[in-house]
């Protein structure tokens, strides 16, 4: 019954990508499923993250489809039996099997899909991305064996205190041995793993991938037998360069092989490709990559060890303040080999448990938010799914879902995870003896018994999150009452009540007395092209799902106010506004197609919630450059949401407008 469950899932996400045959490769790591996706329109984001179990989705090189531990590596093997093939390996290209019917999305969809698509593609070729996603995707299929590996560590850490302690017989020895030998199956042999994984992920044979990793041991060097460094004429040391060397090692194995196989004739390619590429890239490893690769793995822990040593509560809080960032970035996969460098040279490492911090915060933010924004239902439900597995460490559902959209909570969360690491950080030499976990379910895997230290930093977070959002980083409209699907309530609208004898029935003339009647001018938002409503390429927009109005291209990045009125409320992500008139119209104004998604980067505002405007008044500026170098369309759209109140509206045509251009006149009721 289990498994129906998991595949439940699987067969609810393929339907919101396009199918199998849309999917390329799939993988998991510890919370996510991850997809190499070949068409990106046929993919229904909204429909994907209603699929039930889904905590959320981000879009990157790959999309990635949070699902929570646990249940990811039973979900994603779901999927991959679904079509018969095992994790990491190639889909068929086969079409025959189902969805056919989202290939009937809107063509608007489709083309907003491929615009978006195309950016990311251009990100790509930055050197620096393509190495961080290279990184990920060489230690990502190795989290669950840190993880299940660690986990032994460290109850085999624990029986062997007790068994030192005389609290448990002298037979547990045997048994504690091998735990550490499981344990040891991983960590003494790592090079290895990562020597295939990198090969496979560089495109290189895996088997000599596996060799040049295992070259670092110095396997068959034996005393008084040594090979000398030949920068600093000693002998060079088995494990000298790590997982540094060995990936560099590979990317360059892997340029040697795939060169040899195209100038060496199919005839011998087999016999004299393996053997040139080992020969020469083992040489090279041995001789300059492991020594100059052990300075630079040496210096980083030395460095990060010492910064931790010093800096200690300062050190703590600028790392934990910034790995959210990082993690927005993509810069924090360049952490991984350094972790496992620390933990290869001081049997744990120090910076994970700061790190972990940042989760903590985000935590702290959202119990904030909450308890201010509780009557907005539907913020609270989303915090209500998001805190149990943020608690846990997984950290996405809150950022994706919660923080990162208000915008200043994610600030706030930041901080509460730079408060907690300036804890963890003074106490010092607190330690993970793995990495994978995060919050609560890192604390069996600190080091040393120093687990206190870490829960009190834990708590440290929690409780500056938690202080920084409720004070400061609680946005406005997030505190508007909703319903839980996002309808918003209008408190300040009298309560019809029922009349007591006592109390006379309302005039209804009475209660309609402050809303007015008559005409009011519209005029152009910005300088541009005018145009209707049903000529904008967003179906919600050109079907007039919102309400009526006009659109203008703009070829100016000043936007005025349409009309004359009251601001109601400004997006956190700046991209639009809405307001009010004497008359009793409800106006939205909207820059730009698709552009809640960038987070308010290309916007500024110069008005705030209940500001009195004036027609033409300048509002915002919007960068038209970057919104359209972020793939999105530009044009401002002007709509009124309360088209029950509108006795009539005046013609307009197509044409070219200034900003502040007189557009049509709407007469209320």
């Amino acid at each position: 019954m289990g498994q129906d469950k998991y595949q439940i899932m699987g067969d609810g996400i393929y339907a919101q990508v396009g199918g199998p045959q849309n999917v390329a490769k799939l993988i998991h790591c510890m919370t996510r499923v991850r997809m190499t996706i070949k068409d990106n329109a046929k993919v229904n984001v909204a429909g994907l993250k209603k699929v039930p179990g889904v905590l959320g989705v981000v879009e990157e090189e790959t999309l990635q489809v949070i699902v929570g531990p646990g249940t990811v590596n039973k979900v994603a093997q779901a999927m991959v039996n679904k079509v018969g093939v095992g994790l990491g390996d190639p889909f068929p290209d086969s079409t025959a099997t189902g969805n056919a019917h989202l290939d009937n999305k809107s063509a608007v969809e489709a083309k907003a899909a491929e615009v978006h698509a195309a950016h990311k593609a251009s990100l790509k070729q930055t050197w620096w991305r393509t190495a961080l996603k290279h990184i990920s995707a060489i230690f990502i299929p190795l989290i669950p064996a840190f993880v299940g590996a660690g986990l032994i560590s460290g109850i085999a850490g624990i029986l062997a205190n007790m068994l030192a302690a005389g609290q448990l017989p002298k037979d547990w020895t045997q048994f504690i041995t091998v735990l550490k030998v499981i344990n040891g199956g991983l960590f003494t042999f790592l090079n290895i793993y990562v020597g295939i994984n990198a090969a496979t992920e560089f495109r290189a044979t895996p088997g000599l991938g596996g060799i040049i990793g295992g070259l670092i041991y110095l396997p068959g060097v034996v005393a008084p037998v040594t090979i000398t460094n030949i920068f600093t004429h000693q002998p060079l040391l088995a494990g000298q360069g790590g997982i540094i060397g060995v990936i560099f090692a590979v990317w360059l194995l892997a340029l040697v092989e795939n060169q040899l196989h195209r100038v060496i004739p199919d005839s011998i390619d087999i016999i004299f490709t393996p053997m040139l590429s080992l020969l020469s890239i083992g040489v090279l490893t041995i001789f300059f990559i492991m020594p100059l690769a052990g300075w630079v793995s040496n210096s980083l822990v030395g460095s990060i060890n010492w910064i931790l040593q010093v800096g200690g509560a300062f050190s703590g809080f600028v790392l934990g303040l910034a790995f959210l960032p990082m993690v927005m970035l993509g810069l924090h996969q360049i952490l991984t080999p350094i972790h496992l460098e620390m933990i290869k040279n001081t049997g744990f490492t120090a910076l994970l448990p700061i790190l972990a911090m940042a989760g903590g915060g985000q935590v702290g933010a959202a119990l904030a938010l909450w308890i201010k924004c509780r009557k907005n239902k539907q913020l609270t439900r989303l915090i209500k799914g998001a805190l149990p597995v943020g608690i846990l460490g997984v950290g996405e559902p809150l950022i994706y879902g919660v923080s990162l959209p208000l915008g200043r909570p994610f600030i706030t969360a930041c901080i509460g995870g730079g408060i907690g690491g300036a804890v963890v950080g003074a106490f010092g030499h607190v330690g993970a003896i793995t990495i994978g976990p995060s919050g609560a379910a890192l604390i069996p895997l600190i080091a040393n018994h120093q687990w206190m230290a870490y829960v009190f930093g834990l708590l440290a977070s929690y409780a500056g999150g938690f202080v920084a959002t409720y004070f400061f980083g609680v946005p406005k409209s997030a505190m508007v009452a909703t319903a839980a699907d996002g309808t918003v309530i209008d408190e300040a609208a009298p309560q019809e009540e029922a009349p007591s004898p006592e109390q006379p029935t309302t005039d209804p003339k009475a209660e309609t007395a402050t809303v007015q009647t008559g005409a009011i001018n519209f005029v152009a938002p910005a300088t541009g092209q005018l145009k209707d409503l049903s000529e904008v390429a967003d179906d919600v927009f050109s079907q007039k799902m919102v309400g009526d109005g006009f659109a203008v291209e703009p070829t100016s990045g000043t936007i005025v106010a349409p009309v004359d009125g009251t601001i109601v409320s400004v997006m956190p992500t700046k991209h639009a506004w809405t307001m009010t008139t004497a008359t009793g119209l409800e106006i939205l104004v909207h820059m730009g197609l698709d552009t809640v998604e960038l987070n308010g980067a290309p916007f500024s505002i110069e008005v705030n919630d209940q500001d009195t405007v004036k027609a033409g008044q300048p509002i915002a500026t919007m960068d038209l450059a970057a919104v359209k170098a972020a793939g999105k369309g530009t044009t401002v759209m002007t709509i009124i949401t309360n088209m029950d109140h509108v006795a009539s509206l005046t013609a307009f045509t197509d044409q070219d407008v200034a900003a502040g251009d007189e557009v049509f006149t709407v007469t209320s009721k």
